[in-house]
């Protein structure tokens, strides 16, 4: 694999090379300012406060954020378009939302200092991946709405590189400029990517020879045994940013490419805790992420629970910064089957270990009589003819590896609908009792 040399000392932003005991000033600082910001000019978080008994001048020292409420994707909700807002809407520079896909959408407002802080963080996130200026960054990613694309697009035009803004879809166009225009560095889902490697397969090309040297993979839970096939397949090297609109979008934490061990999160812009998902009690060995905007203007937010299931760990390679574990699932995705607890990524490890299938995945489940039923619909690769074989190879993998007795339907490559270059994993069907 070609080498990506970590960044020099003097190309990290100064905050990257303070103590940990600087950091926690810092955060402390930021933080009495956010809760300060949030109560005095969100009347939600006035409300809230208030009924848990709680003001921002309690928070003495870190560990104090424990005794204030949590924030939910509910709450946002009920609060939709604006009522999240801490500054007039004339101070708004732009407005993101979620598809709504699931509910009410979620709309989040960033005044042009929150833009800057953004741009900044995913500069940092670009960098920590082995990105470097003058670098060319194909953006395939989603634009609009969406976080990923513009996300990723302002971050690498910070740090000074050259943007391709592909965006999602036209999988043969996508190849195409990636042979022509030669870019060091994609930004994309990885299941996306793996669609990419199908269609290089389909044009003759070998991907071994593009010019991508880093990939830059976020928006879904993905594997260590994806990571290892797109970066074999590709010789790249397979790096992981974490986001969510909610907090900010991209760039709230990122893998460092000479370590590659976790996401080390930006602890100067974003506090993390973690909670029992079920009790929201404080989980110091692991459990749901919680997120605390420090810098942001136009839409704080306290204790968010981003529903991500993750560790949190030491710093390694920049010590000062807590790493955040691979998320391993979703709070909202995790399958109760006939007693046993499920989460798409064990039955992603699975499909990739099934010569013929694709990672393009979802899970079905309904009730026909008593008992539950998830059927597993997967892609086969494209040529792939061996489906009945194949089927039945995962359907007898589940089962040993996970405990649970599956349906399993291989069908054509791209079948299964997707959205912003990711797929729905969890199709729940069975009826409410």
């Amino acid at each position: 694999m070609r080498l990506a040399d970590p960044p020099r000392p003097d190309e990290l932003d100064p905050v990257e090379r303070v103590s940990r005991d600087e950091l926690m000033a810092l955060q402390l600082e930021r933080l009495r300012w956010t809760l300060s910001h949030a109560y005095d000019n969100v009347p939600f978080y006035r409300r809230r406060f208030d009924e848990a008994g709680v003001h921002p001048g309690d928070c003495k020292e870190l560990s104090d954020l424990a005794g204030f409420p949590l924030t939910t994707k509910q709450d946002l909700r009920e609060n939709y378009p604006f009522g999240m807002f801490a500054v007039p809407r004339s101070r708004i520079a732009r407005l993101h939302a979620s598809s709504g896909t699931t509910g009410q959408p979620t709309v989040v407002g960033y005044t042009r200092g929150d833009l800057d802080v953004w741009a900044d963080v995913m500069a940092r996130s670009i960098r920590a991946s082995g990105g470097r200026p003058g670098d060319v960054v194909h953006v395939a990613y989603g634009y609009g709405l969406f976080t990923g694309g513009l996300g990723a697009h302002y971050g690498a035009e910070r740090l000074g590189c050259t943007v391709v803004p592909a965006s999602g879809g036209m999988t043969p166009r996508q190849v195409r400029l990636i042979t022509d225009l030669r870019p060091d560095i994609v930004m994309v889902t990885p299941t996306y990517m793996l669609a990419l490697l199908d269609e290089f397969a389909a044009q003759g090309l070998d991907p071994r020879a593009s010019s991508l040297r880093i990939g830059v993979f976020g928006a879904e839970p993905w594997t260590e045994r994806m990571r290892a096939e797109i970066e074999d397949a590709f010789d790249l090297h397979a790096v992981d940013i974490y986001g969510l609109s909610e907090v900010m979008g991209p760039g709230v934490a990122n893998e460092c490419v000479e370590t590659k061990d976790g996401l080390h999160v930006w602890e100067d812009h974003f506090y993390p805790e973690t909670v029992d998902p079920f009790t929201g009690e404080p989980a110091p060995d692991g459990g749901e992420l919680v997120l605390t905007s420090l810098t942001k203007e136009g839409m704080p937010v306290i204790r968010y629970r981003t529903r991500d299931l993750t560790r949190l760990l030491p710093g390694t390679a920049r010590p000062a910064f807590r790493r955040m574990e691979k998320v391993t699932g979703r709070t909202d995705d995790m399958i109760i089957l006939r007693g046993v607890n499920v989460f798409p990524t064990q039955i992603e490890e699975l499909v990739l270990r099934v010569p013929g299938l694709a990672p393009h995945f979802q899970l079905h489940l309904s009730r026909p009589e008593r008992l539950d039923v998830m059927t597993v619909r997967v892609e086969a690769r494209p040529g792939f003819t061996e489906r009945a074989g194949a089927a039945a190879a995962l359907a007898a993998s589940v089962k040993a590896g996970v405990g649970v007795s599956v349906e399993v339907d291989v069908v054509d490559p791209e079948t299964l609908e997707r959205s912003m270059g990711k797929l729905r994993r969890v199709i729940d069907k069975r009826p409410d009792n």
